[in-house]
């Protein structure tokens, strides 16, 4: 006769049955779990290295670039008025693609992969998630953007001693702290469109559009009758936004001062609250 008897009933995580006590302690998770579980994610995946390598590449590449440039020929023209944080757009202008394409990375590549089921079975709540990953690559975003950014306006204003003015402590703010919040927030916005159309190319074209589209337009715009439109797109556009912040602007009546970040900010913030709507109807 056989002396083989059934496996014993496990009791789950936390659980008990009669005689027995699981060593596993049952903890009641919180939005700390979560972005811990974020960090993890965005750092240990080789597409944040690539965009953030490449970010920081371009922006202080070509703005010592432009430093350079413009110390070499300044004997051709007055730059005694003018700030030498300007030069610093440039690079940000091109540098903000891969902080877009990170952002979208950050969750359509989980619907891509399928690992976003396994991102929503250990944490159900999905509001959470979406506040996790926000939290996580705007930090990321910002202290990346504000380290390259404060790098470049420091070399510039070392190498045009003399051949520009001293900025303001004003400008300083907004040519580090006030620009970086900008792309932080922009590439904030690109996750969040990620999320809602949760395909990577499709999202990032749709937010290149978003910055570029403006601008091409309006360039084409040569009827008077559209001079309003055509004013208002060269204005509202995410360059001349960005430019704003080096107290540069194609226009005398569009955004001025911290007008542009106060923009990103409302039209991240509608975005997010449609994506957390559409997050709850839709299956993953």
């Amino acid at each position: 006769m056989s002396t083989h008897q059934p496996p014993l009933p496990q009791a789950a995580p936390g659980g008990s049955y009669p005689g027995y006590i699981s060593p596993i302690p049952v903890v009641r998770t919180h939005l700390g779990h979560a972005i811990a579980s974020e960090w993890t994610k965005i750092r240990s995946v080789r597409s944040t290295m690539w965009t953030l390598g490449v970010f920081v590449l371009l922006v202080v590449g070509i703005g010592l670039l432009a430093g350079a440039l413009v110390s070499n020929s300044s004997s051709s023209g007055d730059l005694s008025g003018a700030s030498a944080l300007s030069l610093g757009f440039f690079g940000l202008l091109l540098g903000s693609m891969c902080i877009i394409t990170l952002g979208v990375l950050t969750t359509a590549s989980e619907y891509g992969t399928g690992m976003i089921r396994t991102t929503m079975v250990a944490c159900p709540s999905r509001a959470r998630v979406l506040v996790a990953k926000a939290i996580v690559f705007f930090s990321v975003a910002f202290v990346i953007t504000l380290a390259a950014s404060a790098f470049v306006a420091m070399t510039q204003v070392s190498m045009l001693d003399g051949v520009t003015r001293t900025p303001t402590s004003g400008e300083w703010l907004k040519g580090t702290v006030g620009v970086s919040l900008y792309i932080a927030l922009l590439g904030l916005l690109s996750l969040i469109i990620g999320s809602v159309i949760r395909h990577s190319a499709g999202a990032v074209t749709i937010m290149i559009g978003a910055v570029l589209a403006p601008l091409v337009i309006a360039l084409f715009m040569f009827s008077s009758s559209l001079e309003k439109v055509r004013t208002a797109l060269f204005e509202y556009s995410i360059p001349n936004q960005l430019s704003v912040f080096y107290s540069n602007s194609l226009g005398d009546s569009g955004p001025s001062g911290w007008d542009p970040l106060w923009i990103i900010l409302g039209v991240t913030a509608v975005a997010f609250a449609g994506a957390y709507a559409l997050l709850e109807k839709r299956d993953v």
